[in-house]
């Protein structure tokens, strides 16, 4: 009897109120769909496959390039690469670029699927340049902390901010003379118009100040070096004269030092 009472328990079956058997608890199947899900590696394979450039740009447009944005877009919001200068679109912009022209390497018939192919190139990409930003930081960091203790046993901020003064004088006076060409000297006045500003610079590495510059002389950036060169010649020469002396002579000429 006891047995049969737990038969009919084991077998009973509750209803809703529209007689309707009630479905068990549980978490319901997610019905969103993949991002970056099998369609999106057939449509790879499909796009290297190709030799129709039409076809391929259309492919690349409606079925894989959402995926790849959103990619680039996670991977950099996961793993937090802290030194880009860069706005995040455009660090964003230029790994879909990367994946994009690396697209021809995967090779399906290897057994791996895009998506970790392609979050491992995106990753391997963020990885290597974000380290290369962080040593042009730490070498920035290393020139900066040489100026402020001295090449030559400075001690004090005043005496790195009079040899800049000085520095300053010297090239607003020169810089006609060491220049001919009126591009270069534009640009020349240009690196002398950041070394005034130094204290109200905010980012100051070669990248960004390339940028400035570029957009205060309206020159390309070989350009831009040529002329930093030329000036780097005269400032270890007056950078030694400051340190004998305790000031630099505004001489007029370019043999002023040579």
């Amino acid at each position: 009897m006891v047995t049969q009472e737990k038969n009919k328990k084991s077998t009973e079956v509750k209803l809703t109120k529209a007689g309707k058997p009630r479905k068990k608890p549980g978490r319901k199947p997610s019905k969103k769909k993949l991002y970056f899900g099998m369609e999106v590696q057939e449509a790879i394979v499909r796009y290297n496959t190709s030799e129709n450039l039409s076809l391929k740009n259309k492919i690349y447009e409606q079925e894989i390039h959402k995926a790849f944005d959103k990619l680039c877009e996670n991977i950099i919001n996961t793993f937090k690469f802290t030194y880009f200068d860069d706005p995040f679109e455009d660090v964003k912009n230029e790994v879909v670029s990367f994946l994009v022209m690396n697209m021809h390497k995967y090779d399906h018939t290897k057994g791996s699927k895009a998506f970790s192919y392609f979050s491992v190139v995106a990753k391997n990409y963020l990885i290597l340049h974000n380290n290369n930003n962080y040593k042009k930081y730490k070498t920035h960091d290393q020139i900066t902390d040489r100026i402020e203790k001295g090449f030559f046993g400075y001690r004090d901020s005043s005496y790195v901010d009079d040899f800049f003064e000085e520095l300053i004088i010297y090239f607003d006076v020169n810089i006609p003379y060491l220049f001919k060409k009126p591009k270069d000297i534009s640009v020349a006045y240009a690196i002398l118009e950041l070394l005034k500003q130094r204290d109200e610079i905010e980012n100051f590495n070669k990248k960004s100040l390339y940028i400035l510059i570029r957009e205060m002389a309206n020159v390309e950036t070989a350009h831009i070096t040529k002329v930093a060169n030329v000036m780097k010649k005269y400032y270890a020469n007056i950078l030694t004269q400051f340190e004998k002396k305790g000031y630099i002579d505004k001489g007029k000429g370019n043999n002023f030092f040579f």
